[in-house]
């Protein structure tokens, strides 16, 4: 009976130090970092280098007199090499969990030894940037809530539904615009060939009538112009001459008086003629004039 208790209390004794992260054998070194502020660490806390883990937290050393910083006691792996110069840090993340990173400095020559100290500070991570942005936070918030309560009077304002449904109508046109256009466009692609056609056949006039215009001889038509134009210039100044027959004809006030008298005579004559005919024609039936 003693035995079994004396094997359970064994057990019970390497298992609490198990869960601690202590070392059941002698595959540790003791080192001791220094920290201003343990910031929630603990015993069991794991210790990592590069991301991988080499140790744990064993020991916390508080100052109650607070002549010296608070000392951390930590058993690392007896394989790890400390180049003199790193440094540890701790850091928290989102969930509360806490770990000792160790930056190890890049000095092949010298070595931190078991039982020296290493400078710690904290890495608050995340949450010392959400705590930093807190304030600014704080400010937002009335401009914010300024902002909310204008936007909510904006979106009461009946006008905007208004508008809502105009710019919904305006889409609904601009679809049915859409599809005519598109539709146009299809009707002028098919038909586009045979407007190259005309245009095409258009432009073979064109250029016939060019080379027919290049062709005449525009200066024989303008001599013959001029010479037209003298002609009327000669024949006008001839009706304007008094001496020549055309120009008394026309100038002379007294041959137009004798012709006007001349026809006033003729045309009293031909009414006479048929007043009176028997005065100007003598026949009879048996050869007799009458008298």
């Amino acid at each position: 009976m003693a035995l079994v208790v004396t094997a359970g209390i064994v057990v019970l004794f390497f298992g609490l130090n198990f869960l601690k992260g202590a070392a059941m054998f002698s595959g540790n070194e003791t080192y001791y970092i220094e920290f201003k502020n343990v910031s929630g660490l603990s015993v069991s806390s794991p210790i990592y280098a590069d991301g991988f883990k080499v140790g744990v937290v064993s020991d916390i050393q508080f100052d109650y007199d607070h002549k010296s910083a608070t000392k951390v006691v930590v058993e690392l792996n007896k394989d790890l090499r400390i180049p003199k110069g790193s440094s540890a840090e701790i850091v928290s993340d989102m969930l509360g969990n806490v770990q000792i990173n160790l930056l190890l400095a890049n000095n092949p020559r010298e070595r931190i030894l078991p039982g020296e100290t290493i400078q710690g500070t904290i890495n608050s991570g995340m949450m010392a940037k959400a705590a930093n942005l807190i304030p600014a936070v704080e400010q937002m918030m009335p401009k914010l809530d300024s902002i909310l309560t204008s936007l909510n009077n904006l979106l009461a304002d009946p006008s905007i539904a208004q508008s809502l449904h105009n710019i919904q109508t305006i889409t609904q046109d601009l679809t049915v615009t859409t599809r005519e256009v598109n539709t146009l466009m299809g009707g002028l692609n098919r038909k586009m060939p045979g407007i190259l056609a005309k245009a095409d056949e258009t432009l073979d006039h064109t250029n016939l009538l060019t080379g027919n215009l290049a062709s005449l001889d525009v200066q024989s038509t303008f001599d013959q112009v001029n010479q037209t134009l003298a002609n009327v210039q000669e024949l006008t100044d001839k009706l304007n001459d008094q001496k020549g027959t055309l120009g008394l004809l026309i100038n002379d006030p007294g041959l137009y008086h004798h012709v006007d008298a001349t026809v006033r005579n003729a045309d009293s004559l031909v009414l006479d003629l048929k007043t009176h005919p028997k005065r100007y024609v003598h026949f009879s039936v048996f050869g007799k004039k009458d008298k």
